[in-house]
């Protein structure tokens, strides 16, 4: 079996439909923060803490459907 990769930020972001390229330009200090949280919770985790703010950042920055459909 076929270990999987722990999935990185950008695509856990990716996956929420946020902008990640818009995020780290606009709101570079969350995006920093964000990073060094990311490192040290489980996605689930990372989640249950952010859940209400990925609301708002996907409508500031929505992530293009050509982008979301790769």
């Amino acid at each position: 079996m076929a270990e999987t990769q722990p999935l990185s930020l950008e695509e856990f972001l990716q996956k929420k439909k946020i902008n990640v390229a818009a995020l780290r330009k606009h709101m570079p200090e969350l995006w920093n923060e964000w990073q060094a949280l990311w490192q040290e919770m489980s996605p689930q985790s990372f989640d249950a803490q952010k859940k209400f703010l990925f609301n708002r950042l996907r409508r500031r920055f929505p992530l293009s459907a050509s982008v979301s459909s790769t």
